[in-house]
């Protein structure tokens, strides 16, 4: 049997099976319930968020016989089945990376012409939008603005500010956001269940900050760490497979910082970096853990906390060890660490200066 990596396996085919996106999806949805369907739409965002996943199930949705109460496509008519099996007139996708120039253009404005063969729109899904030249934009104006009653303009980029305004005005325009971790995390848990792989939320809660908003990420992760470790997946083996940092080392260091214990903390550095991770690795890491310590002084910010539920007691229980004002001067040191270390010479020497002055912090707020 081929094997089918779980960004394509688990691909979203309906409007409600969309992670992160509802308030894109209901819009949609809404647009077909009304009939008021726009000749051009522009979906931008960050990659793997499901923009061009969307734009295949609107296109696949307005084509549909028999559009279901929910106003998702049927499945069963024979658009639908023609789309499923890849096989649409459609819908025609153009990759505007490789297919960028005035006469890719002209031949899609040829294709415009002509009506469908099966259902009422043919849907022309344009990815990294873009990539098109100058004179190929210019040439797409027209048909852009004035495009036959068939067709449906759906355009697809990762950067909106490389549009001409001149496509954007004619555009209807989607802004797609990064999915969230919990959202991630409930996503990967049903993944696993279909897949018959045993998942800490822990080790899941990692995969999905480590694919930082994107849901193709998060998938391709979650295969890379099934085939390292079977169908078991625990916390200990994502962080050592994805070369992450335990949670650990940080709350040891703060504990360290609290009692001003200097020595304790230049000995879990050396551990650290005897482990193979580099010292920006562990800078980086160092400020996300006090900027988590400081979202859990207020019950305002406490959902601003991207962490599982499990680890999350825990970083309650160490915020409450610490004063607001030593969680600022903190990361005011660990952030200027951060921020002059590409131009230390001695790395390490860097690292090992910020963590003295980390652990002299309740000192020097004595004098």
């Amino acid at each position: 049997m081929e094997y089918i990596v779980s960004a394509r396996k688990y691909r979203p085919n309906t409007f409600a099976s969309v992670v992160g996106q509802s308030s894109i999806t209901t819009t949609l949805q809404n647009a077909i319930k009304n009939q008021q369907l726009a000749h051009a739409y522009l979906f931008c965002g960050p990659r793997g968020v499901g923009k061009t996943t969307c734009a295949r199930i609107f296109a696949k949705t307005i084509n549909c016989e028999n559009v279901t109460a929910n106003f998702e496509a049927c499945n069963e008519c024979d658009s639908c089945k023609a789309f499923n099996e890849n096989r649409s007139y459609n819908i025609h996708e153009l990759d505007a990376a490789s297919n960028n120039s005035v006469d890719d253009i002209r031949t899609l404005i040829d294709k415009v012409r002509v009506p469908p063969q099966m259902g009422k729109y043919s849907v022309y899904i344009i990815d990294e939008v873009h990539m098109l030249s100058q004179q190929a934009f210019n040439a797409f104006l027209k048909t852009l603005e004035e495009p036959p009653r068939h067709a449906i303009f759906i355009l697809a980029t990762t950067e909106k500010h490389k549009i001409l305004p001149t496509i954007l005005s004619r555009c209807q325009t989607f802004d797609f956001n990064r999915i969230s971790v919990e959202d991630a995390v409930e996503h990967l848990k049903l993944v696993a269940k279909n897949e018959g792989v045993e998942a800490e939320e822990e080790g899941l809660n990692v995969i999905a900050r480590k694919a930082d908003g994107a849901m193709r990420d998060a998938l391709s992760i979650f295969d890379q760490i099934v085939a390292f470790s079977g169908k078991r997946i625990s916390y200990q083996q994502v962080i050592e497979n994805l070369n992450v940092l335990d949670y650990d080392y940080y709350f040891k260091l703060v504990d360290a910082f609290l009692k001003e214990d200097t020595t304790n903390a230049l000995l879990i550095l050396d551990e650290i970096l005897e482990h193979g991770f580099d010292e920006g690795h562990f800078v980086e890491g160092l400020c996300s853990h006090l900027r988590d310590l400081m979202m859990c002084k207020d019950e305002a910010t406490l959902p601003l906390l991207e962490v599982g539920a499990s680890i999350r007691d825990k970083y309650l229980q160490q915020a409450r060890s610490c004063s607001v004002d030593f969680l600022v001067k903190a990361l005011d040191i660990a952030t200027q660490c951060d921020l002059q270390f590409r131009s230390a010479r001695n790395k390490r020497l860097h690292t090992e200066f910020a963590l003295i002055n980390l652990s002299r912090i309740i000192t020097e707020k004595k004098k």
